[in-house]
């Protein structure tokens, strides 16, 4: 039987104080989050955003990963200083193949052995980088890591309002590219953005010395221009990658959609209405990816005609030097080397700004995520539910999901410990409301709900949602096996509590009698199972959990009659001496209720037992007699149908 750990609530909690408080707590970056707008300029966004990661590439509470960075820093500088070498090689073998042997050192080698020592150099490069690299590797994955964990837990935290707005695949595309972002920031900015500082330092002073003001002018006016064309053209590819990303997070939206719903696109045969939804939204992105591309040709295009003027400058002056007599050959091929070297650097301001520009795009909505405040947050300090005997108190409870719209209007009732307690009602009255507010997946808007004495908003939400089990109307099992969302009701249940729970809820023989058992896959959101399956199936995994408070909404709603009295019955057991709250439209289920509240309009307009409220002929005897109507019509029905059965 599988087993998971608990989840990250520390991780949680800390994230959400923090981003009430504005705050770092024990080193951590998690309070502030960078509001990457689309008008902010590209120096601030990538100031505010490396000010955000930088605590998770030098985290206070892992010495190894700090030592990590220092020893790949060490490396960086070994590199750039030998890289930073090897032209004088070249210009001291070039002099002595020209006869100028005069212009070496004393301890210089002979030409071939400079040649030797310049490959050399350009190995040790090579070695060194490499080197850095692997070491760099698992501090920045760690701080992938990190970040992709805060971002789960952050969209745990945040309201079921939240959920039921939000597309699933493009929340999903959304955090796979906010992810990769955050690794391209990491990598980029420290193995590409210090390597560069620590180059361009290094080739002006050796400029300065050897070459003259001249050349240092030429120079930093070359990349003075090189770098301001890439910054603004950068910015200028930013909106089109932007608009790249948008269309594809809709197209992605609008397959996974479709997919999901795969049954309803066959029922309808709107197969090709599909496929020419999902087609419009690649036609834009088709279109913001040609420009995305083309734009990258004018900035490449662009960043060479810029480096190859100022390296002419430079060779011309060298040139003339040569001719002159105040330089050698060998100065000229040295300079010819640094400038070629200096390319790359220079490649690599473009490369890691139009990277850090495109990954800030990437992840400026999950930014914008993590941003968003949970609407429903524990106090600061708040203590953990008691229960004693799990009263249920709601008290002029009053509360709507829009402001235009109110959904309870002061209702006041009362479940008494041990007792059960049904809800009933027609169609949106109000019924499952009243569930979600005790789960707290919602506040109300005024009144208290109470279990014994304590307010659920004064207590910490995850044990109250321990102290409570719901079986729920529509059941979402994972893409997993039968075992594990079973056990999903407690993770360190035993096999044998997991195939106990499951007799109870009467579905252990049809378990038995599957090829694979408890291991038979149910798949995408359980849709391998019937209705009636997927059902019992929550029925045990809340039985495998035994919470003192048990919430059924329309528990039984997708069993046939049959099955649903044998569900009914162990649902009776077990909410024996618990404090139960049913949630039902089929009346048949509550007639052993101790009261029964009737709702309607967000109203309470009755209230009594299943006899009382016979007697009182009001709405409940209306909805009774209804639904024995429709009982009787469908048991003729069943019995023509076993009659023709019988016949055949």
């Amino acid at each position: 039987m599988p087993s998971q750990t608990k989840s990250h609530n520390n991780t949680a909690k800390n994230l959400a104080q923090n981003k009430t408080d504005n705050q770092t707590n024990d080193g951590k970056a998690n309070g502030w989050v960078p509001q990457s707008q689309p008008d902010e300029s590209g120096q601030q966004s990538v100031i505010r955003t490396l000010a955000y990661l930088w605590p998770y590439i030098w985290p206070r509470d892992r010495r190894d990963l700090q030592r990590r960075v220092f020893v790949a820093a060490l490396f960086l500088v070994f590199a750039k200083l030998i890289t930073a070498a090897t032209p004088f090689f070249f210009k001291y073998a070039t002099d002595a193949l020209a006869g100028k042997a005069t212009s070496l050192p004393l301890f210089a080698l002979p030409p071939l052995m400079l040649i030797v020592a310049f490959i050399v150099g350009r190995i040790l490069v090579s070695g060194f980088t490499q080197l850095r690299d692997a070491l760099f590797a698992r501090v920045g994955q760690h701080a992938v890591r990190k970040l992709a964990l805060e971002t789960f837990t952050h969209m745990h935290q945040l309201s079921l309002r939240f959920h039921l707005e939000r597309r699933t695949g493009g929340l999903s595309r959304l955090i796979e590219r906010g992810t990769k972002g955050i690794e391209s920031i990491v990598r980029f900015t420290v193995l590409s953005t210090m390597p560069v500082i620590i180059e361009f330092s290094i080739y002006l002073g050796i400029f300065a010395y050897y070459f003259g003001l001249a050349y240092v002018v030429v120079i930093s006016v070359t990349v003075s221009t090189y770098s301001l064309y890439t910054i603004k053209t950068s910015d200028w590819r930013t909106k089109i990658r932007r608009d790249m990303n948008q269309a594809d997070t809709t197209a992605n939206s609008k397959a996974v959609d479709a997919l999901l719903n795969f049954e309803t696109v066959k029922y309808f045969g709107n197969e090709s209405a599909e496929a020419q939804r999902f087609d419009q939204s690649m036609a834009r992105y088709e279109a913001a990816a040609t420009k995305t591309w083309t734009s990258l040709g004018w900035l490449n295009f662009g960043q060479a005609l810029i480096f190859s003027f100022g390296m002419l400058a430079c060779m011309i002056l060298s040139a003339q030097a040569v001719q002159n007599g105040t330089q050698t050959i060998g100065d000229f091929v040295m300079l010819h080397v640094f400038l070629m070297q200096l390319a790359q650097p220079l490649g690599f301001i473009g490369a890691v700004y139009r990277e850090i520009r495109q990954a800030l795009t990437d992840i400026e909505s999950m930014f914008k995520l993590l941003a968003i405040p949970p609407e429903v947050s524990d106090k600061h300090d708040a203590p953990n539910l008691v229960v004693r005997g799990g009263h249920i108190r709601f008290d002029n409870v009053r509360f709507h999901y829009h402001a235009n719209r109110s959904i309870l209007k002061g209702i006041s009732f009362d479940v008494p410990a041990g007792q059960t307690v049904a809800i009933v009602g027609p169609t949106g009255a109000g019924k499952s409301t009243i569930s979600r507010l005790l789960l707290r997946f919602y506040d109300v808007t005024s009144g208290i709900i109470s279990i014994d004495g304590q307010d659920i908003r004064d207590i910490t939400q995850d044990s109250l949602r321990a102290a409570l089990g719901v079986v729920p109307q529509d059941t979402v099992l994972f893409n997993d096996t039968i075992g594990y969302n079973i056990h999903y009701g407690d993770l360190t249940a035993s096999p044998a509590a997991v195939e106990h729970a499951a007799k109870y809820a009467q579905i252990d023989k049809f378990i038995a009698d599957l090829p694979n058992g408890y291991d038979t896959e149910v798949g995408e959101r359980g849709l391998k199972l019937s209705g009636g399956e997927k059902q019992r199936v929550a029925i045990a995994r809340t039985i495998l959990k035994a919470p003192p408070i048990l919430i059924l909404d329309e528990a039984t709603s997708s069993l046939d009659s049959r099955t649903e009295q044998g569900i009914k019955s162990a649902l009776d057991k077990i909410a024996k001496d618990r404090t139960t709250v049913v949630i039902a439209h089929r009346l048949s289920t509550v007639t052993d209720a101790d009261e029964i509240i009737v709702l309607d309009g967000g109203e309470i307009k009755e209230r009594g037992t299943h006899a009382h409220l016979l007697t009182q002929n009001g709405l409940y005897a209306d909805m009774w007699t209804r639904q024995l109507e429709k009982s009787d019509a469908e048991l003729k029905l069943q019995a023509l149908n076993d009659e023709d059965t019988e016949t055949n």
